[in-house]
């Protein structure tokens, strides 16, 4: 399981230590289009959210977000509401992000020591069937998640795949400054 470290927290002073990366996704008139998110995606659903609807697409626009190499975010802006999904609900003690995400979704921050939090097993909060339109299925999806021996962008890749824009999303990926 890939371990993390309880001094990692991230605010916004410290973006510039923050590693990960954003990844918005289009889908539209069957072509997928994957596009670089600013690194401040990475510390704020509402930064994440308000790049995402400016892409202004007729297709399904949704996120991936990579948070420190420690948890992933899919996030779908909908008139109706953001639906989202967090790999690690337990990322929600260091990270202002995860946070933002379970208050979003009206659910508490998990009540553990931040000290135990390398014995905790991680769950997942959120909507697992926020891609299940696109052709990923919410019994899928929830594998990928309780995949927690793979890192985030591994678990995002097989998202991609699954979905089929893996060659689109490795191609940004190739070009992020990693």
């Amino acid at each position: 399981m890939a371990q993390r470290s309880s001094t990692n927290s991230a605010t916004s002073d410290e973006l510039d230590d923050l590693e990960g990366f954003g990844i918005a996704v289009v889908h539209e008139d069957g072509k997928w289009k994957c596009t670089p998110l600013t690194s401040a995606a990475l510390t704020s659903l509402s930064t994440a959210e308000t790049e995402l609807r400016e892409l202004r697409s007729s297709g399904a626009v949704f996120g991936l977000l990579d948070v420190d190499d420690e948890f992933f975010v899919v996030l779908r802006p909908a008139p109706s509401g953001t639906r989202l999904l967090l790999s690690d609900a337990t990322a929600a003690i260091d990270y202002d992000i995860a946070a933002e995400i379970l208050d979003a979704i009206n659910v508490d921050i998990p009540d553990i020591d931040p000290d135990e939090l390398d014995d905790v097993e991680p769950w997942e909060e959120g909507d697992l069937g926020v891609l299940s339109d696109l052709g990923l299925p919410e019994p899928v999806l929830s594998v990928i998640v309780a995949e927690t021996d793979l890192y985030p962008d591994e678990q995002l890749g097989m998202i991609a795949q699954r979905l089929g824009f893996a060659d689109e999303f490795a191609a940004v990926l190739d070009k992020l400054p990693r």
